[in-house]
This record gives structure tokens, C-alpha cells and sequence, in this order.
């Protein structure tokens, strides 16, 4: 089993910054592209921002030179940094991985249980 834990959510006011972390653990062959996504009130889940395990990295346009996601392939780590958030960044954001494990044998997509993002003065 593969599990992928976030953390670094909270309140903040506009204009402020947070750092969200994602952890990917258990029977882990390797992994792929892992990516930040969000889901706000009322709206679908949408890509934040991915990062294959080589290559260039993607953003949404709404984020873009305000947001900075990173990996280490090494820990199977991932961080998402976001600086000037607005009230629109308010949502849950959730970590997104594809791996593949050892045990069982198979490759597939995991998420994170979210974590809450609140943007408010």
C-alpha cells in the first residue's frame, strides 16, 4: 500500500504566503509525476500545478509566477510554495501521485486526504 500525506494548509491573509508538503510512503517502487490539485466550494478539482520525475513543470495560469512546486525524488517528497494568495486560492488542496508499488505489484494514480486553505483578512 502507498500512502500520500499533506500538511501546511491554514489561514492566511491575502497577499500572505504558505507551504504545503506532501509525503509519499509505503511499498514504493517509484514515482512518477506527482501534482498539487484544489477543490473549492461549489467547483471541480483542478490542476494546481505537477511535476514529472523529470522534465518541466506545469501550471495553472491562475497560479502562475505566484506558486512554486518542488520535489525530492530522493524522499519521495513534494512541496508546494505559495506566495501572494488571494481569496480565490481558498480550497482544499490535495497531493496526487502516480506510482508504482512494490506490493501490490501494480502502477496507479494516489491522493492525499487534502488539506484546507483558507485566504481571508
Amino acid at each position: 500500500q502507498v500512502q500520500l500525506v499533506e500538511s501546511g494548509g491554514g489561514l492566511v491573509q491575502p497577499g500572505g504566503s504558505l507551504r504545503l508538503s506532501c509525503a509519499a510512503s509505503g511499498s514504493i517502487f517509484n514515482v512518477y509525476a506527482m501534482g498539487w490539485y484544489r477543490q473549492a466550494p461549489g467547483k471541480q478539482r483542478e490542476l494546481v500545478a505537477s511535476m514529472p520525475s523529470g522534465g518541466t513543470t506545469n501550471y495553472a495560469d491562475s497560479v502562475k509566477g505566484r506558486f512554486t512546486i518542488s520535489r525530492d525524488n530522493a524522499m519521495n517528497t513534494m512541496d508546494l510554495q505559495m506566495n501572494s494568495l488571494k481569496p480565490d486560492d481558498t480550497a482544499v488542496y490535495y497531493c496526487n501521485a502516480d506510482v508504482r508499488s512494490f506490493e501490490p505489484a501494480l502502477r496507479r494514480t494516489y491522493w492525499g486526504q487534502g488539506t484546507q486553505v483558507t485566504v481571508s483578512p
